[in-house]
């Protein structure tokens, strides 16, 4: 049974992406005139703010010395009806990007998720995904010409001469899941990742390869991390990751024995652990799971018992 119907992080956004207008180089040229588009500036895959920690959104018509010195442009969607467009500075020095800008400092997304409504870090991530993509696609990958953005953004196309090949952003879909384990009493598996500190536990994740379903990356995942072999597999939600391109989707799990044995390169420790044990592990102040990742939510409905 999939998990209750929750806006994650990076999710819920609120932009309508006007497919059918965003490719019109006209139209687009007359939104960065209009006084109700704004723009969002990045720097190097992080958001500029304000003295408050605020996301700076000047007005697109006032921000022409800025969209001058950026490196791309691109359209994200209409927010009511107003324009809203993502400019990269990554090619300025960080004082510069921030003058331009009007900025105070360049701040992670993840560093102001805790501060923004979901919808909001939705269109800063998808922004900042965005952006990641254009600067490593300046070269076509079958000829190596120099690639050129299409209007809006949404695009890439190869220069070459008898080439022209066309590229879109690739999304990377990962699966991060939560292992129960068979029989009495009901417990879950987390590990303990290399890196990572000596009491730091989590659900296991991994990206699906080629010519694997969601589900087999599931069962290849925790089988070669915790050697632990996995039954049915349960779809329980999806989070958009655009760091810089994923997409995770959650999944609730059933093993088929207790016995684990870790590959010790990704994964030094993993264990059982009972709902008891998690009550008191959340009673002493250690958090399950990020604030902005769909592991808090693996982890708390199974806490709860929903799913």
């Amino acid at each position: 049974m999939r998990t209750e119907n929750r806006v994650l992080a990076y999710g819920g956004g609120w932009l309508d992406r006007a497919a059918a207008l965003r490719g019109d180089p006209q139209w687009l040229a007359e939104r960065l005139s209009d006084p109700g588009s704004v723009v969002l500036p990045l720097w190097q895959d992080r958001c500029l703010v304000d003295a408050g920690r605020a996301p700076v959104r000047p007005a697109a018509v006032d921000a022409v010395e800025l969209l001058a010195g950026a490196d791309e442009t691109v359209f994200l969607g209409l927010d009511a009806g107003r324009a809203v467009f993502a400019v990269d500075l990554s090619g300025r020095a960080e004082s510069v990007a921030r003058t331009l800008a009007g900025a105070a400092e360049a701040v992670d997304v993840r560093a102001l998720v805790g501060g923004l409504a979901p919808a909001e870090a939705a269109v800063l991530a998808y922004a900042k995904g965005l952006l990641h993509w254009h600067r490593g696609q300046r070269f076509c990958g079958s000829c190596g010409t120099a690639t050129v953005a299409g209007p809006g953004g949404q695009t890439r196309s190869c220069a070459g001469a008898g080439c022209g090949r066309l590229l879109f952003p690739r999304i990377e879909p990962a699966v991060i899941m939560l292992i129960e384990a068979p029989g009495e009493p009901e417990r879950c598996l987390l590990a303990r990742h290399r890196g990572a500190g000596e009491d730091s536990w989590s659900t296991l994740a991994g990206f699906v390869e080629i010519g694997e379903s969601l589900e087999d990356a599931v069962r290849r995942e925790v089988a070669e991390e915790a050697g632990v072999a996995v039954g049915e597999v349960t779809y329980q939600g999806s989070q958009a990751w655009p760091f810089p391109a994923g997409l995770m989707v959650g999944f609730r799990a059933s093993a088929t024995s207790t016995r684990v044995r870790v590959d010790d390169e990704e994964v030094v420790e993993a264990r059982w652990f009972t709902r008891a044990e998690l009550r008191a592990r959340v009673a002493a102040g250690r958090p399950l799971g990020r604030i902005d990742s769909i592991d808090r939510l693996l982890l708390g409905s199974w806490l709860d018992g929903r799913g």
